[in-house]
């Protein structure tokens, strides 16, 4: 077995450890490592994934060639991390319909570009603050926008530091603990909301200049237009996106743990729960939407089955 090929079969491993089936890539991929074996390549390069597709085409296919083109950019992005060589290939080199779209992961700056923008172009001090708090709660707490809009006076357990969701996405309610420092900033937004808008028309937390509950086409909206004039994301290949505040959460908490060294896979479950996942395989999916994850995954892949090979350094 070559060096590539352990490679593969260690990638396909941790893939389908983490959920992911991966029938096609565990058929396509053994051709184009054999390729690269027999051509002397010691890792992917953008230029023999186009010459293999090339060679491996029949000029009748549809989708065929974009699939093996989806299956080498994922083996590459996780040959990054152990091959500093490694070519991982752009996006649209292979024409094809996207089956998914990349989210776009918020940086700090980004965060706070956003809700500075929310507090000095919003005229009115109420909605600003809205905004200003809606976007900070998203950005602590993962929640989706539909269970912030839905959150009521009532479901804020002040004392224990809890926020009650209820009957959220599949039909679950949960509860979602939030740090003081998120805690301090729903209240001084509760305060201000009561001091001008004293007698609101229903008990949702979040209000708007008439009184009711937030509208998510009137959200949505003003948070394109706070992104756009913040210039946050303008090279992106999509546009920044509200539930994209929610990626940015698990895949920076997946981040953390990785960094400091945790049992990822054992933790896994416990922020499935916390995000209202409906099982722990929707939030597996992070750690192949985000290129850095699955980089520190394939690092810790390789050094546990480094030192479980004969004559591994202990």
């Amino acid at each position: 077995m070559s060096a590539l090929e352990q490679d593969l079969a260690q990638y396909l491993q941790l893939r389908r450890s983490l959920g992911h089936e991966l029938a096609e890539a565990g058929w396509l991929l053994p051709s184009f490592v054999a390729y690269l074996d027999a051509h002397g390549s010691p890792t992917v390069t953008i230029s023999a994934a186009l010459a293999w597709i090339h060679e491996t085409s029949t000029g009748s296919e549809t989708t065929l060639a974009a699939r093996r083109m989806m299956s080498v950019r994922g083996f590459a992005r996780y040959l990054v991390g152990i091959h500093a060589d490694t070519e991982v290939p752009p996006l649209g080199l292979v024409p094809h319909r996207q089956r998914w779209r990349q989210p776009f992961i918020y940086s700090a700056a980004d965060i706070d570009a956003v809700m500075v923008r929310a507090r000095s172009s919003i005229a009115s001090p109420l909605r600003a603050a809205t905004y200003d708090t809606l976007i900070g709660l998203l950005a602590a707490s993962g929640l989706r926008i539909g269970e912030a809009i839905k959150l009521d006076r009532s479901d804020i357990d002040w004392t224990h530091g809890v926020l009650l969701i209820r009957e959220s996405k599949f039909g679950k309610t949960r509860l979602v603990p939030l740090h003081e420092t998120s805690m301090r900033f729903l209240a001084e937004y509760a305060a201000l909301r009561d001091d001008v808008q004293p007698h609101p028309e229903d008990g949702s937390f979040f209000v708007s200049l008439t009184r009711h509950r937030l509208c998510y086409a009137v959200v949505s909206q003003t948070f394109r237009q706070l992104v756009d004039t913040a210039g946050v994301g303008a090279a992106a290949p999509a546009a920044p996106r509200l539930h994209d505040l929610r990626h940015t959460f698990a895949v920076r908490t997946l981040l953390g743990w990785y960094r400091a060294g945790e049992d990822v896979q054992a933790k896994i479950p416990s922020l499935s729960t916390y995000l209202g996942h409906r099982e722990p395989s929707s939030t597996y999916w992070y750690l192949s939407a985000a290129p850095e994850l699955l980089a520190l995954a394939a690092r810790r892949q390789h050094t546990a089955w480094s030192a479980a090979r004969p004559g591994a350094q202990p």
